[in-house]
């Protein structure tokens, strides 16, 4: 025996029954509408937003406080519920509408103190050039090191007039003609 012998028979393939077919085209009508719907929908929901939107009760926004006197408070929620009670209202101060060009000091001083051109020099005493570098320079006296620029005052309590560099050393020259060299 090879082989080539047939053993069993196979039976031919059965065409495709009707059914199947409109099956599948049911199925593939219903998905492609699906799709479009939930293309759609957002849209809509955009378009009619009355109908989906969320409606908030409302609530009483104010409450009965007792008649203590007034604490500070630095932050108050905008949220916050006012109090139902009647009080006294001060008179509210006009602002004046001329403009007078001044500028507040406020916020001129920081966490660290007074600006270095504003610092307090103890007294008059001799004082040090220690460095000069980005156009300031590091100068020193009995009380501590500061840090001058042109134009700021010094401890002698006469001005920076320059900084100069000579012989490859760095000077300042103070506005009563004095010179000071680091030793």
């Amino acid at each position: 025996m090879t082989d080539f012998d047939d053993d069993e028979k196979i039976a031919p393939l059965k065409p495709l029954r009707r059914k199947t077919v409109l099956l599948d085209r049911a199925l593939t009508v219903a998905g492609l509408a699906l799709a479009g719907a939930a293309a759609f929908f957002p849209w809509y929901v955009f378009f009619n937003e009355d109908k989906f939107g969320i409606d908030v009760a409302q609530g009483d926004r104010t409450r009965d406080l007792p008649d203590w006197p007034a604490r500070n408070v630095f932050s108050v929620s905008p949220l916050a519920m006012t109090n139902k009670n009647e009080y006294e209202k001060k008179p509210e101060v006009p602002v004046d509408p001329l403009t007078t060009a001044t500028v507040s000091s406020i916020g001129k001083e920081d966490d660290r103190g007074a600006p270095a051109e504003e610092q307090p020099f103890p007294s008059k005493s001799g004082f040090r050039l220690l460095h000069v570098a980005n156009g300031r320079a590091l100068i020193e006296d009995g009380s501590g090191m500061y840090v001058v620029r042109v134009g700021s005052i010094l401890p002698d309590e006469s001005k920076l007039a320059t900084l100069e560099e000579r012989d490859g050393k760095w000077v300042i020259i103070t506005s009563k003609g004095d010179v000071y060299q680091p030793n």
